[in-house]
């Protein structure tokens, strides 16, 4: 599989770290930088670069997720999110990283470099990039919803619930 990897100073370290891990596990790391620390570099030249590179290897039939890692994780997630075709998770726990993957299908996941340790972080990757989408129908769904409106196919219909007894309009 392959793994594209994008992060700012913040995720340098964790960055450099998984490349490595990446390549003595069996994965193909490609590395869209930062090569240096810059303190005042932007996440969203790499993140980028990173996500699109994981839209195109999926749409060219290749097996591909991204990582990408900042200090809390959250700009780095919207950067990647803003790539059409990008379903990207923010990590915080072994769980989070499994969910992502099993209910949500994501595509990058997304970790904070000053918020966990290096096993820590190098672990939710681990199990991020493990994880198998489950395929239930409700998930299947809810995925699809997304792509129409990512796409612009507009809102998901409001569900019977969600309708104020005695006004169908709302």
């Amino acid at each position: 599989m392959r793994v594209h990897l994008g992060s700012d100073h913040a995720g340098l370290e964790l960055k450099d770290h998984l490349a490595g891990w990446l390549t003595a596990h069996g994965y193909e790391p490609v590395d869209h930088g930062p090569f240096v620390h810059d303190p005042v570099d932007d996440y969203p030249v790499f993140c980028l670069r990173a996500a699109e590179a994981v839209v195109r290897d999926q749409t060219d039939g290749l097996d591909s997720l991204g990582v990408v890692i900042g200090g809390s994780g959250n700009g780095e997630q919207i950067a990647a999110n803003k790539v059409v075709g990008v379903r990207s998770a923010l990590a915080w726990s072994e769980e989070t990283a499994t969910l992502a993957r099993q209910h949500n299908d994501a595509n990058v996941v997304s970790v904070g470099g000053r918020l966990h340790t290096l096993d820590e972080m190098t672990r939710f990757v681990e199990v991020f990039l493990a994880t198998p989408f489950s395929g239930d129908e409700r998930h299947v769904r809810r995925i699809a919803q997304l792509a129409t409106y990512e796409t612009g196919g507009g809102l998901p219909p409001l569900p019977e619930s969600a309708r104020v007894p005695g006004n169908p309009d709302l």
